[in-house]
């Protein structure tokens, strides 16, 4: 469906600037933010390779494991289906940190591991668990506490303070995220209900 949509955005806008006269123009910006597309892409490469590689000499010096122990009882909370040491909670909570410093696109190879493993413990293949609709829930949400890319993004552009929006962003993705796990344990209860 979001690719039927940007086609016929795409497509109007093109249909519409040649009815106005305007082709050339959005050929020059197609070629212009293309390219400034992929040097973005490019520039976003030290952060995440910075990020992921943290992530995983903490996952290796065990500090992933200790961090792990100390929310526990959020993540027992969060998802009461996953049994207790499952490697579902590892992966679901290296997601939730990449998730957290910013690094969107860093945390997904977690969020597909935290995903898999919480398949195999879904006992219906043709039906999504709570536990994995909790876990989309909260990375739709979107908890952050150091925005990275937002900040690399204001820095590229001149801004004389890049880090200003770290308070107001680490209030609004608290309150969305507090929110998306109040629906979601209340749609929880609903559907146990109805078992």
């Amino acid at each position: 469906m979001l690719n039927t949509i940007w086609f016929l955005m795409i497509f109007i806008g093109i249909i519409y600037g040649a009815l106005t006269g305007n082709l050339n123009e959005i050929n020059n910006i197609i070629i212009s933010e293309a390219g400034e597309g992929v040097t973005f892409a490019i520039s976003l490469i030290g952060i995440m390779a910075f990020w992921l590689g943290i992530m995983n000499i903490a996952e290796k010096s065990g500090l992933i494991k200790s961090i792990a122990k100390l929310f526990r009882p959020i993540i027992r909370i969060l998802f009461p289906e996953i049994p207790k040491n499952h490697p579902a909670e590892r992966w679901i909570l290296m997601n939730f940190i990449a998730n957290m410093f910013g690094v969107g696109n860093g945390a997904t190879a977690f969020g597909l591991k935290a995903m898999k493993e919480l398949d195999y413990l879904n006992s219906n293949k043709k039906k999504a668990s709570n536990a994995m609709i909790m876990f989309l829930i909260i990375n739709m949400s979107s908890l952050q506490l150091v925005p990275l890319t937002i900040l690399k993004i204001r820095h590229d552009y001149g801004s004389v303070n890049p880090s200003v929006i770290i308070g107001p962003t680490i209030l609004a993705t608290f309150l969305s995220t507090l929110v998306a796990v109040i629906i979601g344990k209340l749609m929880e209860g609903g559907s146990r209900s109805r078992c």
